[in-house]
């Protein structure tokens, strides 16, 4: 007899096996018990005839077995047309492991802080179960695309003494006798991985000391940073649209059963697949968002409002260009015939989901990163290793970096972030 997972039931219709399972619901009606299963890879349903099962294992199902219990259970394997995986099984024994008392979370409504604070437990849940595998693929598909692209993985360090965008809202620690800081962004080691190995990427935890309470903000983030040698702006925009293509196609391809567990209807990814995506500028941004009563000026950043009227006007993920040098990073790359705004672009998403990527070419003239880094407040001094990037044969280069969950959260069309991460670092939540 064969030990199988639950995913491959179909694999064994007819034939008897055995499978290690939790019990997550049960009911009976006379000679009938009904117990929903979950072993890891799907959930199904085991049937229990009365006169099929000796009157010990009949009972135990029945009375004992009680909501996380964990057993194996043999039996065959059949088809079942009513339910959305399609397969069962019609148990002949039940071998109990471990029993399971007053389990906190019953399957009813509980509230967000209750279930935030059992995360250990709720993963075992259908819905985060399902969120757990596609983001899984979407990570395994990060490898695929830019294993296929030509990238090479590098891992820049969490401890930096430096940070890409000031230091206001990092992580302070002592480094022995040395100020350091948990890392921002790798982006800057990136640069140097760029000019020595062509095209790079990382993808790693990043941490942002915000005082922020958004449905779209973590304190502590996975990001997916790529940075190319020899590239401009536009052929950066071009890898990235294909990168999101990409990853939503595979989860296409793959989780449509876990999209459909967490209320996404597939269909609706199948435009985000299209290219190329739209692109705007910032000026031309400000034109729609005055237009439409808005009460924003040229040189603001865009906020949740703003960025959910843009991007719904479009039927797919739009680019912003080139936006005001005031509201963005000190890296990024004059405009060669304006000396207002950079180089750069913002990735939105549709639907209400805000700012998936962004990027921008960089600054290769050393004196003027050199200026860009002391108007920044930053001590030049802490940089010398990212200035010499300019001094020892400089070429355009350009990069983006991609926040996993928010990435998440939009194509399962989830309501807040800090369901996209297995255990959610907030502002108020440390726990589990």
């Amino acid at each position: 007899m064969e030990t199988i997972n639950i995913i491959d039931a179909p694999k064994h219709v007819g034939e008897t096996v055995r499978i290690g399972v939790w019990l997550t619901d049960k009911r009976s009606s006379g000679k009938i018990a009904f117990l929903q299963l979950r072993d890891g890879t799907a959930f199904f349903q085991g049937i229990l005839l009365k006169n099929k099962v000796s009157e010990e294992i009949f009972e135990m199902a029945r009375h004992d077995l009680r909501q996380e219990a964990s057993f194996w259970v043999t039996g065959e394997i059949h088809e079942d047309e009513r339910s959305k995986f399609g397969y069962e099984i019609q148990i002949a024994d039940i071998e109990l492991i471990g029993d399971s008392n007053d389990y906190p979370i019953g399957n009813k409504e509980h509230g967000v802080d209750f279930l935030m604070d059992h995360r250990h437990l709720w993963l075992r849940s259908s819905k985060p179960q399902a969120m757990m595998k596609i983001r899984d693929r979407v990570i395994r598909a990060t490898y695929e695309f830019f294993g296929k692209e030509g990238f090479t993985k590098i891992d820049p360090p969490i401890l930096t003494g430096n940070a890409p965008e000031g230091t206001t809202n990092l992580f302070h620690t002592e480094y022995f006798e040395q100020d350091a800081y948990l890392s921002q962004s790798g982006q800057l080691y990136e640069e140097a991985g760029a000019l020595a190995l062509n095209k790079v990427y990382s993808f790693g935890p990043v941490f942002r000391a915000e005082k922020s309470k958004t449905r779209r903000h973590l304190i502590e983030f996975w990001m997916i940073e790529p940075e190319m040698a020899f590239m401009t702006q536009e052929e950066s925009l071009e890898v990235q649209e294909r990168y999101v293509a990409y990853l939503v196609q595979s989860v296409l391809d793959d989780c449509k059963r876990e999209l459909e567990t967490l209320g996404r209807d597939p269909e609706s990814l199948v435009p985000f697949t299209k290219l190329p995506y739209p692109r705007i500028s910032y000026d031309k941004a400000i034109e729609m968002l005055q237009a439409a009563d808005f009460d924003i000026e040229w040189g603001a950043d865009f906020g949740s409002p703003e960025e959910t009227y843009l991007a719904g006007e479009f039927n797919q993920p739009v680019f912003i260009l080139n936006y005001p040098k005031a509201i963005k990073p000190f890296y990024m790359k004059n405009h060669p015939t304006r000396d207002d705004v950079y180089v750069c672009a913002d990735l939105l998403a549709p639907e209400g989901y805000g700012e998936i990527i962004g990027g921008s070419e960089r600054e290769t003239d050393y004196e003027t990163l050199l200026q860009a880094v002391k108007d920044a407040g930053l001590d030049p001094k802490v940089y010398e290793w990212y200035l010499d990037l300019r001094k020892y044969g400089t070429v355009p280069h350009s990069g983006f970096g991609l926040g996993l969950e928010r990435f998440l959260t939009w194509i399962t069309k989830t309501d807040h972030v800090r369901e996209t991460i297995p255990f959610p670092r907030l502002l108020n939540r440390l726990y589990p």
